[in-house]
Order: C-alpha cells, then sequence, then structure tokens
C-alpha cells in the first residue's frame, strides 16, 4: 500500500515495484480476458436473435401473402359496381410492401359505447 517504505533499500524498492508491476499485468490480462469473453457471448447472442429475428420475419411475409390470397378469394378484384377494390385491401397486404419493415403492435383499451343516446327516439319532423 506504500507504507512502511521508509527502511527499504533500493535493491528492495526496485524488487517490490517489480512484484507490483507482475502483479499488475496479472490483473490486467484477467480483466482482457473476462472483456474478450463477455463480448464473444454477446456477439454469439446477437447473431442467434438475428437469425431468430430473420425467420420471424418470413413467418410475417408467409402470413401476409396467406391473408392477401385469403383476401382476394373473398372479395375478388373488384366489386360489385366494377370498381377496383385494390384501394380497400388493408395496410400491410399490398405487394409493394417492404418485406423487411418492422411491425409495429399496440394494445389499446376498448372504446365504451353511448347506449344512452342510441335508446332514444329519433324525433322527425
Amino acid at each position: 500500500m506504500g507504507e512502511e517504505l521508509s527502511g527499504l533499500s533500493v535493491k528492495e524498492l526496485q524488487n517490490l515495484e517489480n512484484q507490483l508491476e507482475i502483479s499488475l499485468r496479472g490483473v490486467r490480462m484477467k480483466k482482457d480476458q473476462i472483456l474478450a469473453d463477455e463480448i464473444q457471448e454477446l456477439n454469439q447472442k446477437g447473431n442467434l436473435i438475428h437469425q431468430e429475428n430473420m425467420e420471424l420475419y418470413k413467418k410475417v411475409n408467409l402470413i401476409r401473402q396467406e391473408n392477401m390470397e385469403l383476401y382476394k378469394q373473398v372479395y375478388g378484384s373488384r366489386d360489385a359496381n366494377g370498381a377496383n377494390k385494390s384501394s380497400l385491401i388493408p395496410h400491410g397486404f399490398r405487394n409493394g410492401d417492404d418485406l423487411h419493415a418492422p411491425v409495429h403492435l399496440q394494445l389499446s383499451q376498448p372504446q365504451q359505447q353511448n347506449y344512452e343516446t342510441q335508446a332514444r327516439p329519433t324525433k322527425l319532423g
């Protein structure tokens, strides 16, 4: 700790300094090894997460394609008036969507219905 050094000779101080340097080098090597191991582990976890993410993107895209096919089966490409139904396709089902775009889902509270206003008779004339 650097205390009680007054009675030591120069040679003893040099030996003590060398011992401290060797010990410090060992501590630094151990610290560097621990950090390198942690970096390697985090890289492996990152690669696994990336692979899982790519698999999830494939599943999302497959479900989008299936939904698009079902939508076409149910509604066809035109409605009864002959108008093109492509403008009614919900967001996320168009062919031009970015296949690797993140999907953001959000929960919301159900909205309460005001039944009192619906129960009143409508006044006419």
